[in-house]
């Protein structure tokens, strides 16, 4: 069972940019698809960015798509995500964590972690 720690949030106004990170504890992080997940006040946890176990393909949810990126560094066990072009709509609590599923769904493989709050106002 990994321990994941993410971090990076905050306030940005619209527009602005932030980079989430994603500490994962445990050696067998490389061989697991990674995903960022946000859970926004009243709504459901969902997941909006996936990413393969080798880094060499992501996936999307388009609410986010060309304005997120996700990368990993298997060396570092860590995931990011990389926010472009934020809206308020995309305020949330963000997580990290191994999909169970595809985009837009909420099941995952590990233990969540407290997230990280990201806030988009002016």
């Amino acid at each position: 069972q990994a321990l994941l720690v993410e971090s990076g949030g905050g306030l940005v106004q619209p527009g602005g940019s932030l980079r989430l990170s994603c500490a994962v504890s445990g050696s067998t992080f490389r061989i697991y698809v990674m995903g960022w997940y946000r859970q926004a006040p009243g709504k459901q946890r969902e997941l909006v960015a996936r990413i393969s176990s080798g880094g060499d393909s992501t996936n999307y949810a388009d609410s986010v798509k060309g304005r997120f990126t996700i990368s990993r560094d298997n060396a570092k066990n860590t995931v990011f995500l990389q926010m472009n072009s934020l809206k308020p709509e995309d305020t949330a609590v963000y997580y990290c964590n191994a999909p169970g599923a595809g985009i837009g769904t909420s099941g995952a493989i590990f233990h969540w972690g407290q997230g990280t709050q990201v806030t988009v106002s002016s």
